[in-house]
């Protein structure tokens, strides 16, 4: 994969500029000056309505992926489809060739067997399947809808990133507060995701996301309060 066109680029600099940009501005800017082929990641979760409408109203056609670990509620593969429909996204959906039913048969259910357990899961059900998709679409840079506010691995985050394979990662909402974030879907007449109502705060798979309960903090909401991140924007 050559990006020895993209050496001149500056990073840093560039980043300063960006931080002070409004989010739709960093997308193009990264449409016109970074390499592609490009693509979006989403989960589809709580708030994913907003990089899904503001990245997709200035490129249409851009490829939308969604990691499909066959354990994401019911009510996200409706929000799929909901936001397919109204986005008219340009969606691409991978999973592991380990299934959930040979997972479970084979290493039992890894999610019950501590943080080691959970990075294993993670590893095979997404990481792994990401990777294979961003070698398969030949993928240079990645958009994803990593916040600073949601937890602290992601509050020293620029705009810009550079990856260990050269590639190219663009967090265009990195600093919205969940008022901006509230504002924008009210804006343009954007869903939450439906387990909102239910008091969920973070959405990943149903059996290591919990709803937002007096006592907790937002972090215990994922994988019983053991990690937050799941290895895909580590």
């Amino acid at each position: 994969m050559a990006f020895d066109k993209y050496e001149h680029l500056s990073v840093e600099k560039e980043n300063r500029r960006l931080e002070l940009a409004p989010a739709e501005e960093r997308v193009s800017w990264a449409l016109d000056k970074l390499p592609g082929e490009f693509m979006l990641s989403s989960s589809f979760g709580i708030q994913s309505a907003v990089l899904l409408h503001l990245v997709t109203k200035i490129y249409p056609e851009i490829p939308v992926l969604l990691v499909d670990t066959g354990y994401l509620f019911k009510e996200t593969y409706q929000f799929m489809e909901q936001l397919d429909k109204r986005l008219n996204l340009n969606l691409k959906v991978v999973s592991s060739s380990m299934t959930p039913a040979r997972l479970e048969a084979t290493l039992g259910k890894l999610w019950e067997q501590g943080e080691e357990g959970i990075d294993k899961y993670n590893q095979l059900m997404k990481v792994e399947p990401m990777e294979e998709a961003l070698d398969d679409m030949g993928v240079r840079t990645w958009f994803a809808g990593l916040r600073r506010e949601q937890s602290d691995y992601r509050s020293s985050k620029s705009v810009i990133e550079t990856r260990i394979d050269g590639r190219f990662k663009i967090y265009p909402l990195i600093d919205w507060t969940n008022k901006q974030i509230h504002e924008y879907l009210v804006k343009h007449n954007l869903p939450y995701h439906p387990l909102w109502e239910q008091g969920y705060v973070s959405v990943g798979d149903w059996h290591t996301s919990r709803p937002l309960t007096e006592g907790m903090d937002e972090k215990d909401t994922r994988f019983f309060g053991l990690k937050r991140e799941c290895g895909l924007h580590t």
